[in-house]
């Protein structure tokens, strides 16, 4: 539409936002922050379980070749986006601008996690409290919580009734958690666990209060250090009576398993979940870097080092549940377990027979909670970011910003601290997240290779990069990688189970809620397309042209700015959306 006051310059808009976004102070910060992104408390508690559950060193094929077919392209497509336009999770969908409302499904589905994550977070520091103790308390069934189907590790062998439940399993559950009956009776509040959280909230703020600042700093440690913790606990594992036992239950190929569907579709979903793209984390921190940073060493080096992590703590996991099998007399098919059964309970049932199992215990507990820490930086940065992205007036208040979205956090798990929140928890995350980041995933996909172009999108990549990626990137973006979303889309959705915990299917209201959380992040995307239709000032037809052309699709600086703009006059394309339909877009 005819417009005779001519915009504002655009220059100085991209000046503020560089300048106010900040920048890595090395190439390390980067790498480390995204490394301990990628890898988390899944790497040790599910992982192993479902390598094991799938047929053992069989299962690293399925795994690896979705690493390969989705992993890499995805986790590389996100960095190269962020990267490029110097933006976070929301500023991203500049490149169509009609699918803003992704971003906006992002943060939400990262509000989710944060919530929930956070709790999770409180349980190793509640645990290593109980660490001091002389004895450790979940070690035999002498204490005020034990019931009279209290059995301890060492009498298991002599149990001859079913009806039992062990010392670890009634001090998690009913001293911990103290667990009520059911999703419908919450109860009142644990403060125990409650204060707990609260800790966890505030070594979390003053970690991230100064943005990448403090984060960059922060990783240094919460990155490699839980690498030191678990070779020490792999060392101790694999001198254990029965390790090899263990190790041969978790890594023992079985063939024919690879015939089985599920176990294709369950590889996809641990890669997907495991390397984080969808989550706008990755965009993110990407878009921190050095505009000409090396992106393809980068992704490639940190979804090679998550692909080794989970197999190697699948090792220090297996060789631990060997020794608990050896010293119980319970086959490892029946004590092995994933989830807060695996992290809270069977492995500190092992530990408790090793000499000093405080040290032991401790050392396992600090691993978990850094492990899980640097996920919670990544989201929460960006979700901040995503608001100082969109909001200017945020910019000079970030540290304001931040304390308001850590105790907003904080009040909303609180619920999760009740003695009916774990059942919570476990409904949240297997709802809110898993299927809503694979969609979003799409959405990415279909956005750059069809949308804007592929080819579009590898001449962007040639300037940034000053070389044009390989065909083989070409064909994985556009068709291989998409193709299998939407193989673990539907995959997910078939084989999702009947949501339980602890022996208690939730209700079908519950299950409701639980689709509930889904709907309330991907229905954004399709509620803003009907936004725009309805203020449209154009005809629809018109309208959707528009914005389905990128805006201000160019880099955050503005010298690279003014170069890719001549780079691309010399290809004879256009930079990015006329000056004249941006101001219509307003």
């Amino acid at each position: 539409m005819a417009n005779t006051t001519p915009p504002p310059p655009k220059k100085s808009k991209r000046i503020e936002r560089d300048t106010n976004r900040g920048k890595w102070k090395s190439k390390t910060e980067f790498i480390l922050s995204l490394i301990g992104y990628a890898i988390g408390i899944g790497n040790v508690w599910r992982f192993p379980y479902l390598c094991y559950r799938s047929g053992g060193g069989a299962f690293l094929v399925p795994y690896c070749l979705m690493v390969l077919l989705a992993g890499i392209p995805l986790f590389y497509l996100e960095v190269l986006i962020g990267q490029f336009s110097g933006t976070g999770c929301t500023g991203m969908f500049r490149l169509t601008p009609i699918l803003k409302g992704t971003g906006i499904a992002q943060v939400i589905v990262n509000m989710y996690c944060v919530c929930y994550y956070s709790v999770i977070l409180s349980y190793p520091i509640r645990m290593i409290s109980y660490c001091f103790y002389k004895t450790v308390p979940w070690v035999d069934c002498d204490h005020s919580w034990n019931t009279d189907n209290c059995v301890n590790i060492d009498d298991l062998k002599k149990q001859n009734s079913s009806d039992f439940v062990t010392s670890a399993d009634e001090f998690f559950h009913r001293e911990v958690l103290q667990l009520s009956s059911g999703i419908d009776d919450l109860g009142g509040i644990v403060w125990e666990q409650t204060l707990s959280l609260f800790l966890s909230w505030i070594i979390i703020y003053l970690c991230v209060s100064r943005g990448i600042q403090s984060v960059g700093k922060v990783v240094y440690f919460t990155a490699p250090f839980p690498y030191v913790l678990l070779f020490i606990l792999f060392v101790r594992g694999i001198t254990l009576p029965g390790a090899w036992t263990g190790i041969k239950f978790y890594m023992y190929p079985e063939w024919d398993r690879l015939l089985d569907l599920k176990v294709w579709a369950d590889a996809a979903i641990q890669m997907f979940f495991g390397l984080g793209p969808g989550w706008g984390g990755i965009v993110n921190m990407a878009s921190f870097s050095d505009f000409r940073n090396d992106a393809k060493f980068d992704s490639i080096l940190i979804v090679t080092v998550n692909v080794f992590t989970s197999i190697f703590a699948g090792f220090v996991v297996f060789s631990v549940l060997g020794f608990l099998s050896e010293k119980s007399g319970i086959p490892v098919a029946t004590v092995a377990t994933s989830g807060p059964g695996l992290a809270f309970v069977t492995y500190p049932e092992a530990i408790a027979k090793l000499p000093v199992p405080q040290l032991w215990a401790i050392m396992f507990f600090v691993m978990l909670f850094l492990l899980g820490i640097d996920s919670v930086f990544v989201q929460l940065e960006a979700i901040t970011s995503s608001i100082l992205d969109e909001i200017r007036w945020f910019r000079n208040h970030k540290w304001k910003l931040t304390l308001v979205c850590c105790t907003f956090f904080f009040l909303c798990a609180i619920i999760m601290t009740t003695h009916g929140g774990m059942y919570i928890l476990q409904l949240f995350d297997w709802y809110s997240s898993a299927i809503s980041v694979i969609a979003i995933c799409l959405v990415e996909i279909i956005m750059v290779s069809f949308i804007y172009g592929i080819d579009n999108f590898m001449l962007d990549v040639e300037f940034m990069m000053g070389k044009r990626p390989s065909i083989i990137w070409k064909i994985l973006w556009k068709w291989v990688t998409p193709i299998v979303l939407v193989f673990i889309f539907f995959m997910s959705i078939i084989f999702i189970r009947t949501i339980s915990y602890h022996g208690k299917v939730f209700p079908q209201w519950a299950i409701i809620i639980g689709w509930a959380s889904f709907v309330s992040s991907v229905m954004w995307i399709p509620l803003y397309v009907l936004y725009i239709m309805i203020r449209k000032r154009e005809t629809m037809c018109d309208s959707l042209k528009k914005r389905l052309k990128p805006l201000d699709w160019t880099p955050a600086d503005p010298e690279d700015r003014e170069k890719y703009e001549a780079f691309r006059r010399q290809r004879r394309m256009p930079a990015f959306m006329s000056d004249t339909d941006a101001e219509g877009m307003k």
